[in-house]
Parts: structure tokens; sequence; C-alpha cells
């Protein structure tokens, strides 16, 4: 797919996708960017300009929580974990988009 192919995300779609990421490890910003881009078969591209005001929001809502640590090439990161309050937000979210989902696919089927 070519660059104007990605798919923009709205505001909880990519709050929900990082808490989707982070479910089965702490990961800086670069490497959730790039887990999504790679659960999505490369469709989802998220920018630093809404992936890290996006982490912060999630951050002051107590859904995931940062601490410094060493990246891969051994820099200096934030690393980014869910807490419990996020796996709960994230359980209740996927529920919610699979019934939004379902809703969309019946009208664009015109049932």
């Amino acid at each position: 797919m070519g660059k104007d192919d990605k798919t923009d995300l709205l505001q909880g779609t990519l709050d929900m996708l990082i808490l989707r990421a982070l479910q089965h490890e702490p990961m800086h910003g670069f490497g959730i960017s790039g887990r999504l881009r790679q659960m999505s078969d490369e469709v989802l591209q998220v920018e630093q300009g809404s992936l890290y005001p996006a982490l912060y929001r999630l951050v002051d809502q107590g859904l995931i929580k940062s601490e410094w640590g060493v990246s891969e090439n051994n820099r200096k990161a934030r690393f980014y974990s869910l807490t419990a309050a996020g796996r709960r937000q994230l359980d209740a979210e996927t529920a919610n988009w699979a019934k939004l989902s379902a809703a969309i696919n019946l009208v664009l089927r015109g049932a």
C-alpha cells in the first residue's frame, strides 16, 4: 500500500490500540508505533505527533504508567506499560468496538 492508502485514526481508537499494543509487555514509543504497524499488516502508521500526546493522555488517566529504561540500541528511553485500570479499560473498549463494528457492518451490508 502506498502512503496515501494509510488509515487515519480517531483519538479514542488510537488510545484503544495503544493499550492493545502494551497488553503483553512494556514498550517505548517507537516500539509501540512499530508494533501497531506490524499488527495491522503495515496499514496503520502512527506518527509521533499523534502517538506521544496519546501516551501522555493515557498516563494522566492512569491507564498506563511510564518509567525510564534502556532501549535495545542502548539509548535511554521512556517505557510504557499497562496498569490494572488500563487492562480493564482495554477489555471494555474491545467489547464496545466489537458491538460498534458489527452494527456498522450491518448498515454497510444494507440489513
